[in-house]
C-alpha cells in the first residue's frame, strides 16, 4: 500500500501512485504525459532533453534518467577533464540529480533515484523538474565543450 503523506490518498501499488502523479503533473504543466507502460516506464520531453521515468517496483525505487551524450573519445587529458567536469557538476550544480555513465553503452546520463515508499507528489514533481532542467541545460553545453 502506498499513500501520499500530504493528501492522505492511498494507492494499491507504486504504478498507480506514479500514474496519478504523472496525470497531476501533466495537468499542472499543460503537457500530455503518457502513463507508465506495463514495464513501469514512460518518457517526457523538456526542451532538448528526454527524461525516462522508471518505476522499479521490485527494487522499491523511482528512477529518472535522461541521456545526455556519448562519452567522447578525447585525446590527451581530455577524458580526464570531461570526467572531472561531470564530477564537479554533480557535487552541487545538479541538486538532487547527478551525472552518471552507463559503461556498457558508453553513455552519459543525468539521473535521480528515490525510494517509492512515502514518495509524495511534491517530491516527484521536484525530481522531475530537477532532472529536466539539468539535462536540458547541460546536454548542449557538454556537447559543445567536449564534442
Amino acid at each position: 500500500m502506498f499513500s501520499d503523506r500530504n493528501t492522505g490518498i492511498t494507492f494499491a501499488n507504486a504504478f498507480e501512485m506514479v500514474n496519478a502523479y504523472l496525470a497531476r503533473h501533466s495537468e499542472h504543466a499543460g503537457k500530455e504525459i503518457e502513463p507508465l507502460d506495463g514495464t513501469g516506464y514512460t518518457q517526457v520531453k523538456r526542451g532538448s532533453a528526454y527524461i525516462g521515468i522508471n518505476v522499479l517496483e521490485d527494487n522499491g525505487v523511482l528512477m529518472l534518467l535522461a541521456p545526455i551524450m556519448e562519452v567522447p573519445a578525447l585525446p590527451g587529458d581530455g577524458r580526464e577533464r570531461f570526467y572531472r567536469k561531470l564530477l564537479e557538476l554533480s557535487f552541487l550544480a545538479t541538486s538532487d540529480a547527478a551525472f552518471g555513465i552507463d559503461g556498457k553503452k558508453d553513455l552519459v546520463y543525468v539521473r535521480a533515484l528515490r525510494r517509492l515508499s512515502a514518495l509524495d507528489y511534491e517530491e516527484f514533481e521536484d525530481l522531475l523538474e530537477t532532472v529536466s532542467r539539468i539535462a536540458d541545460e547541460w546536454d548542449d553545453e557538454l556537447k559543445q565543450e567536449f564534442g
